[in-house]
């Protein structure tokens, strides 16, 4: 099957959510939030996370995880993410609750895509803030892909769509054979790492391996009509030239990025940890690029027959 097939595959079946002029929607991707060891990459990022986590709450956004949230290759328990990373999912259940949480799998979470993996694995969690089990994610369902489609007249048009999934299906290895990749990740390549030595075979971390990676997404944009947005590669885009939109990560060395739609605009932004001049830490945010406007791709996004 080629990474078109996988990518339309993706959404045959996807979810439809409204995009309307009120509407308000974060898309994250890739924290990889680990079991709180050296090799979670999460750790360094939380607070940020967090912090940026509780704005959105606030400020009455949805939530949606484009895949990788866990990193279930180098971890075997997803019982041990939930307990070091308490206080994460138990915002992340405050969003739920309100119908505000929608979590997409990607090639490092992929086991979520087994049907009752949620009531298995999240259907409660312990709080250590109340020192007793609370409801986390009872029957969630983990997507490959989600459409967020506007209904009605807006002031950037009517009918548009926008595509999200995680990424991977543009990459064979973490795709097709994302199982012989998780071996490779598990027992030869994350020891590795502990010594400086980078996963060639990660979109990540190999610069050719995510060149060749976002190139096929950007052709599958132009290719089909549609405005993709997605992680995997980890580098955050948004751009008018092309359909295709990156989130960027979580586990960037100084920030966490990610694309904020609001009143049928995306905007990429990152937080990050800035001082103030008595010398105190603060968490900021901070635009990557100017607000882009859908309107912009009412006539881009047209098939190439």
């Amino acid at each position: 099957m080629s990474y078109s097939s996988r990518l339309s595959r993706a959404f045959q079946k996807a979810p439809i959510l409204p995009l309307g002029p009120c509407s308000r929607y974060v898309l994250i991707s890739d924290c990889h939030r680990g079991n709180g060891t050296w090799g979670d990459n999460f750790l360094k990022n939380q607070n940020l996370y967090f912090t940026a986590l509780k704005h959105y709450y606030a400020q009455g956004y949805t939530y949606i995880e484009l895949g990788d949230g866990d990193e279930l290759w180098e971890n075997r328990r997803m019982s041990q993410i939930i307990e070091i990373h308490n206080n994460v999912f138990w915002l992340l259940s405050l969003f739920y609750r309100q119908g505000r949480l929608y979590l997409l799998y990607g090639n490092h979470d992929m086991e979520k895509k087994r049907p009752g993996y949620s009531d298995q694995v999240c259907n409660t969690f312990f709080s250590t803030d109340s020192q007793c089990h609370q409801p986390l994610f009872p029957g969630l369902t983990f997507y490959e892909g989600l459409i967020l489609e506007q209904r009605g007249q807006g002031q950037c048009g009517q009918g548009q769509r926008l595509y999200l999934t995680h990424g991977h299906q543009a990459d064979p290895l973490n795709s097709t054979f994302w199982r012989l990749a998780r071996f490779l990740v598990r027992y030869f390549w994350q020891p590795l790492e502990h010594f400086g030595v980078l996963d060639p075979t990660s979109a990540a971390k190999n610069y050719t391996h995510k060149d060749k990676v976002e190139q096929r997404l950007t052709d599958y944009a132009q290719k089909t009509g549609h405005i993709l947005i997605t992680g995997h590669t980890h580098r955050p885009r948004l751009s008018i030239e092309a359909p295709y939109f990156n989130t960027g990560s979580c586990v960037h060395p100084r920030c966490i990025t990610c694309i904020e739609i609001e009143c049928g605009e995306l905007t990429l932004v990152k937080w990050t940890m800035q001082t103030r001049s008595d010398l105190s830490l603060y968490v900021a945010r901070e635009e990557l690029e100017p607000p882009v406007c859908l309107e912009i791709f009412q006539k881009k996004t047209q098939p190439i027959i």
